[in-house]
């Protein structure tokens, strides 16, 4: 890595040489209005005969969510916005039946049906309390007479039912249980001639990455019968059942220690492939897809190896790489001899593609974004490993690059250390323009995969079992101390930011240490005993492994939570809030934004109506992400070049001097 060096670092081909101005106070082409405004979210792919639909997430409309057909643009109208509530994060909101598409209406949460030049039909009952009844990854039956489907219902001061239904397409009749008893379901799936229907299920207190099981039945005239296990324990996290054309059923399972392939032939389990590398994904949404069959029986799989996908197939066991660009790949299908998918590279944000293994013909349906960003303004990400508390842990750098600017001799960058949410997941090296707004006007930015991160392996992936606020906390310390240590950093001037999950790692690493400068919380953990009251039911559990069992580990609940401990805070800090959040309640925010006022530490509460868990609006996107760069510049004596309005920051009477 080395000194910074204004040549090296811009890597431009300008004509003119760049001003020299201080990092953070350089003007960008990326301003937040473009990042928010200037794009989709592609949140979902499906494809019937060869004719692709995906669905897209809008801020310029609100957050709203509309399924669009290839070569016939929006299929749902307005009023309608495609969202499931299950689970609270939701996904597999819809699917498709010949040109009929079935989908859950965010208002309501019912159920609908949409023929071809149709309005949206609800085919499920208007539930008793409101949203009460929810919808999620669902199937139709080859003749279109059935739909099977995970239903979440909700009853009056009572944890939330999960279970698997079916009912008529037609809605003429109500749901019907025909899989109940477990805490929770997904992924039901019928065999191609319909005679057997599969899906997962496990129980508290695991999440789907920690244990499932994989269960197969005979599924007849709408009902099923003669369930027997096909794989799964309480410490083997199963996902993906799918049927090949043929009739044999394959999962995903991490029972060699990495999330792989395998099938279940005459009563026993046997692997398709075995790699150290990860072909599936951690279920936090429904309706994931990573693998899908070709016509001559081969399969394309997303292989993950350390958070960095590739497109692949599996011929006779042997793995071979496709040769494409991407480094994400999302909701992989196969219809006919092509694979669609939702692809992105550090180049380029999502697109919906369609790849031709045979002759390597590539197809772009739909870009996340339709402006092209000068590549002289994108900082490259960089796969680093770093070691931290005697192991190795993973990151992606990026380093300032304008093409228009560089720094002042002798000054170095500002670091943003960004950590993830889940915490079960990770980050990947391609095209985030969040990041790109902060290098381009000056900042570093180290995006760190944490211990507990995936794409590395199972016993990486549990590295945070039992140690949420420890492992994530030092490596996330110990990342920026490595790039200030090697002079690629101003020490002074690092600062962490980060969402939920990466909120929670923010306040702690800004509680328990005095590494960092500054901090944004974005909805984060700040309480772990109020979360576990507050929270919905598919995490309710989630810190029995993270932490520890409840009550009888009060004692970690109570010294791993940042709210107890504020008065450490010495550091600036700004928090952002949706005041409908279901995950993370304005509750927790307001913990800690008063503790600060008490101490008389610089702080900053900005809270938006109508937001839940994650920010969807453009406006609301746009205000956070220009009032967390008017912070920095306050609190790290920088002015930024942009046209920002003034957020109010408590407790703080003057910039310190850089």
């Amino acid at each position: 890595m080395g000194e910074w060096s204004p040549q090296l670092q811009m890597g431009y081909r300008s004509q003119t040489m760049p001003e020299l101005a201080p990092y953070g106070s350089w003007r960008s082409p990326i301003s937040a209005a473009a990042i928010a405004r200037g794009g989709v979210g592609l949140t979902g792919l499906d494809v019937w005969n060869g004719v692709v639909h995906w669905s897209e997430l809008r801020p310029a409309e609100g957050g709203r969510t509309a399924v669009v057909r290839a070569g016939s643009g929006d299929l749902t109208p307005q009023g309608f916005n495609v969202r499931t509530q299950v689970h609270e994060y939701g996904g597999g909101a819809w699917w498709l039946h010949g040109s009929t598409v079935y989908f859950t209406n965010w208002m309501d949460q019912r159920l609908y049906r949409q023929d071809e030049g149709a309005e949206p039909v609800a085919i499920t009952p208007e539930p008793e309390i409101a949203r009460g009844l929810r919808y999620a990854d669902g199937v139709v039956t080859a003749d279109g007479r059935w739909v099977v489907c995970v239903r979440e219902r909700h009853e009056q001061g009572r944890e939330a039912f999960n279970e698997i239904v079916v009912l008529p397409a037609d809605g003429s009749a109500e749901p019907k249980v025909i899989v109940e008893g477990n805490d929770f379901y997904a992924f039901p799936r019928l065999s191609p001639d319909g005679s057997k229907l599969a899906w997962t299920e496990w129980t508290h207190p695991n999440l789907p990455w920690d244990g499932t099981f994989l269960y197969a039945a005979e599924f007849a005239d709408g009902e099923v019968s003669n369930g027997v296990l096909v794989a799964g324990a309480m410490d083997e996290s199963i996902g993906q059942p799918r049927w090949s054309p043929d009739g044999v059923l394959h999962f995903i399972s991490d029972r060699n220690g990495w999330w792989n392939l395998y099938r279940h032939v005459d009563g026993a389990v046997e692997p398709v492939l075995e790699v150290d590398a990860d072909l599936g994904v951690p279920q936090w949404v429904f309706g994931q897809s990573t693998y899908d069959f070709l016509p001559d029986g081969d399969i394309v799989c997303a292989v993950d190896r350390k958070a960095r996908q590739s497109l692949c197939m599996v011929a006779d066991g042997t793995l071979s790489d496709l040769g494409l660009p991407y480094a994400s790949i999302n909701d992989l299908s196969v219809s006919g001899d092509r694979v669609f998918f939702i692809g992105a590279s550090q180049t380029e944000s999502a697109m919906v593609v369609s790849f031709d293994p045979k002759t390597g013909d590539v197809e772009v349906f739909k870009r996340a974004r339709d402006d092209d960003v000068d590549e002289r303004y994108l900082s490259p990400p960089e796969a680093i490993e770093f070691p931290s508390e005697g192991r190795a842990s993973h990151a992606f750098l990026y380093r300032p690059r304008n093409a228009d600017f560089a720094g002042l001799d002798g000054e170095k960058p500002p670091l943003l250390v960004f950590s993830h949410g889940g915490p079960t997941g990770c980050v990947r090296p391609t095209l985030n323009l969040t990041i790109q707004f902060w290098t381009s006007r000056g900042f570093a930015v180290v995006d760190v995969n944490y211990g507990g991160s995936t794409g590395y392996g199972r016993d990486y992936r549990r590295l945070l079992n039992g140690n949420w606020g420890v492992v994530d906390v030092q490596d996330c310390v110990n990342a920026a101390r490595y790039l200030a240590e090697r002079g690629e950093v101003d020490g002074e001037r690092m600062a962490i930011r980060g969402g939920s999950a990466g909120g929670f790692t923010t306040l702690a690493a800004l509680v328990f240490t005095d590494t960092f400068k500054a901090g944004a919380n974005y909805f984060g953990v700040a309480d772990f005993e109020t979360f576990v009251g507050d929270t919905h039911k598919f995490e309710s559990r989630y810190l029995d492994s993270l932490v520890g069992p409840y009550p009888e580990r009060k004692d970690l609940y109570f010294e791993r939570s940042p709210a107890n401990f504020v008065d450490r805070i010495s550091a600036p800090v700004v928090t952002f809030q949706g005041l409908e959040d279901a995950i993370v309640p304005p509750s927790q925010s307001e913990q800690v934004v008063n503790a600060l006022r008490k101490k008389k530490i610089p702080c900053a509460y900005v809270t938006y109506e109508g937001e839940q868990h994650g920010f969807r609006k453009a406006e609301n996107m746009i205000h956070s992400l220009e009032s967390e760069l008017y912070f920095y510049g306050r609190v790290f004596g920088f002015e930024p070049a942009d046209d920002i309005e003034p957020i109010k920051i408590e407790n703080l009477e003057a910039s310190p001097a850089r």
